[in-house]
C-alpha cells in the first residue's frame, strides 16, 4: 500500500505551469483594472456609489496581492507584519 501524504504544507513549493500562467493572468488583469487605461469606461461598479461605490478596485487589489503571494511575494513585511518564514521550533516536553 501506497503512503499518502496528508501534510498540506509538503506541496507549497509544487506549482503547475497551468496555475503559475493563470495565477500570472489574473495578476495582469487586476493591474490592468487599477491602472483603468480606459479613463473609467470599464467600470464593474461605478465610484460615484456611496461606501460600494470602490469594492470593484478592493477587490482588484486583492486579486492582484494574492497573486503575489502566489509568486511568493509577501508585502506583509510593508505593514510591519512578520514573516511566516520564521523557523518553528518544536519540543517535545516531558511531564515530570
Amino acid at each position: 500500500m501506497k503512503h499518502q501524504n496528508t501534510n498540506p504544507t509538503d506541496d507549497k513549493g509544487k506549482r503547475t505551469v497551468v496555475g503559475s500562467i493563470i495565477a500570472g493572468l489574473f495578476g495582469a488583469l487586476g493591474i490592468v483594472y487599477l491602472i483603468n487605461p480606459t479613463a473609467g469606461f470599464l467600470e464593474l461598479i461605478p465610484d460615484n456609489l456611496p461606501v460600494v461605490g470602490n469594492l470593484d478596485e478592493a477587490a482588484a487589489v486583492l486579486l492582484v496581492i494574492s497573486c503575489l503571494a502566489y509568486f511568493g511575494i509577501d508585502l506583509g513585511g510593508l505593514l510591519g507584519r512578520k514573516s511566516r518564514k520564521d523557523p518553528v521550533i518544536d519540543v517535545d516536553a516531558e511531564d515530570r
